[in-house]
């Protein structure tokens, strides 16, 4: 994401003229400039393309801004959450009717190289960390990403996002009860996935 995209979303937002208009703009966008990583790595993890992912979270934060700018600004945690899980599962939606379509039109080809990925880790580590750094990471995400969405959704919103019970119920659009159920399983069941590099 960039400053302009963040730009772009407090701009969609209806300019009433004013001081407390002014202070809303501002702290709108200082909101969306602090959950956008955390957002982008939630969209990343749950789609599996980055850019993609860009488009989703620039997507809800524009829906945010247009939609619930006027509110307080203790509601738009839950409500950016909720509007970002159902752009992905929109976005899951989307996918599947495209793949329906476009697996008669596949070609198979090489392989891309990718340059960046190949290139020495800059802050020092060792190939031999970086590697169990890095199989971790993606031991991590391929668990997550394999997890039942409701509990995908309740695991990133609380982990990662930090969105308490409460929060998590209302991003979901579900009971408190049924957040903790979900939570706890998608943590079980991790536990018993990754083994040794649960933490």
């Amino acid at each position: 994401m960039t400053t302009d995209s963040l730009k772009f979303a407090v701009s969609c937002t209806v300019k009433p003229t004013g001081a407390r208009a002014l202070q809303k703009e501002r702290q709108l966008g200082e909101f969306l400039a602090e959950v956008e990583r955390r957002a982008l790595r939630i969209a990343e993890i749950a789609v599996r393309d980055r850019d993609e992912a860009l488009d989703i979270v620039q997507d809800a934060m524009i829906k945010l801004a247009r939609n619930y700018s006027g509110r307080d600004k203790d509601e738009w945690p839950p409500l950016f959450y909720r509007i970002l899980q159902n752009a992905v599962r929109d976005w899951h939606r989307r996918q599947a009717v495209r793949n329906r379509v476009m697996v008669w039109f596949q070609k198979a080809g090489p392989d891309d190289h990718d340059i960046i990925a190949a290139a020495p880790d800059p802050i020092g580590r060792s190939p031999d960390e970086e590697l169990q750094n890095s199989e971790a990471m993606q031991d991590m995400e391929s668990a997550v990403h394999e997890l039942p969405t409701r509990q995908r959704e309740a695991f990133m919103l609380r982990t990662f996002e930090g969105l308490d019970v409460a929060g998590t119920a209302k991003a979901m659009g579900c009971s408190q009860g049924s957040v903790k159920t979900h939570y706890s399983r998608a943590v079980h069941a991790l536990r018993e996935k990754l083994g040794e590099h649960w933490q």
